[in-house]
């Protein structure tokens, strides 16, 4: 409109009209979801619902809402006067086309200001473990003493941070499928020292990947500025209000059950990308209700965990952009994962360009934060993605 010269004040009057929405609201009587009908047919709109919710032989359907923004929005001017529960639902239809029209988020990480949605930022990771899925755990790798650990840990991260890594994520404790839960102590000697290393070298943000409370605590107090929770707080109950007390973010991930070791027994989904939405609307809501400021949390869809490697990844990739109504920064982590080398048939070592790919389309489809191992290359893909997306 601008490059045509249309007048500003008219552009204001049509940009409404001009974007198009489907909005899919579960779950709602047959009374509710036939006024929704009718109302959105009167704006020239439409709502699809069930054949039997229109004849009255089901209570409940699902229903898609079909129109531009500017019907919505008079559709929402009707339905806060209506019952049946349809004032709810007009302030839901509000905040979900807000939260999906946001694109930039700023983040208090101790020292540092995290300004996502201006660029894709890359997470390196950092297994001291010796089990990682990937093949990476350092202490694996390097058996001598933990001084010579701490230096070639340190090595590494500097040279992450060098290749263009924005934030260091810090694990002790494997999360692949079916792994054993780490002793405390373990997991304390393997974190703690490496990070107070990292943080008096380096000038980057540290995420420490737990869901320890006391790990997370240990590790705050030596400097990391951010927690990466893949139970989403549901591993230990001290972890929401030591957050809530110390205001660092949280990253929120999505996993059937609650830990490695039972993600993947049950695995069927009625639909993945509504039930997952619904998972994280909960988390959010409970890390709210704890105390955690709502502008502190970060959500991860949780590729790989809770998920049939044949289809739920690459379906969850594909409809990123559908997370983006939560209104939350969102963090995806694809990096070497098992539903890759099961497509492709490779081992985790020969994954970088199944995980370039599966980043490309994560930044296109609305990814703030990439976690992976290979930061050189993975910082080239990230750059190509985001000039692609940002171009007119």
């Amino acid at each position: 409109m601008h490059r045509i010269k249309v007048d500003s004040y008219g552009i204001g009057i049509m940009l409404p009209k001009a974007r198009h929405y489907l909005l899919r609201i579960d779950n709602v009587s047959n009374i509710t979801a036939n006024i929704l009908k009718q109302e959105m047919l009167s704006l020239g709109g439409d709502v699809a619902v069930a054949r039997d919710a229109l004849t009255g032989r089901v209570k409940n359907t699902d229903c898609l809402i079909m129109g531009n923004l500017a019907q919505i929005e008079r559709l929402n001017q009707k339905l806060h006067r209506q019952p049946f529960g349809l004032g709810k639902i007009a302030e839901e239809l509000s905040a979900t086309l807000k939260n999906y029209h946001k694109e930039k988020f700023t983040l208090t990480c101790g020292r540092f200001k995290l300004k996502l949605g201006i660029k894709t930022h890359i997470m390196g990771i950092v297994n001291l473990t010796p089990d990682s899925f990937s093949g990476d755990g350092l202490y694996k790798r390097v058996r001598s003493s933990k001084f010579e650990v701490r230096s070639e840990v340190l090595e590494i991260v500097e040279q992450m941070i060098e290749d263009g890594a924005d934030m260091i994520d810090i694990g002790g404790e494997s999360t692949r499928p079916g792994a054993k839960p780490v002793p405390l102590d373990v997991e304390l000697s393997r974190v703690v020292p490496v990070l107070k290393a990292i943080v008096k070298k380096t000038k980057v943000i540290v995420s420490i990947d737990t869901i320890k409370a006391t790990v997370a605590e240990a590790a705050l107090s030596e400097g990391a500025e951010m927690v990466n929770d893949v139970s989403a707080l549901r591993g230990d109950p001290k972890m929401a209000p030591l957050l809530a007390k110390q205001k660092v973010p949280v990253v929120l991930m999505h996993m059937r059950g609650t830990t490695p070791q039972s993600m993947q027994a049950n695995i069927h989904y009625r639909d993945l990308i509504s039930e997952i939405i619904e998972f994280l609307t909960e988390r959010i809501s409970f890390a709210q209700a704890s105390g955690i400021d709502y502008s502190r949390i970060i959500i991860d869809p949780g590729l790989g965990f809770g998920k049939s490697i044949e289809k739920d990844n690459f379906t969850i990739l594909k409809h990123l952009e559908k997370f983006k109504s939560l209104g939350k920064p969102i963090l995806v982590g694809p990096s070497r994962k098992a539903f890759l080398g099961h497509l492709l048939d490779l081992p985790e070592n020969d994954r970088e360009e199944a995980t370039a790919a599966a980043v490309a389309v994560a930044v296109m489809n609305g990814a703030n934060i990439v976690r992976v191992h290979d930061i050189k290359k993975i910082k080239r893909v990230v750059r190509v993605a985001d000039a692609i997306k940002e171009a007119e």
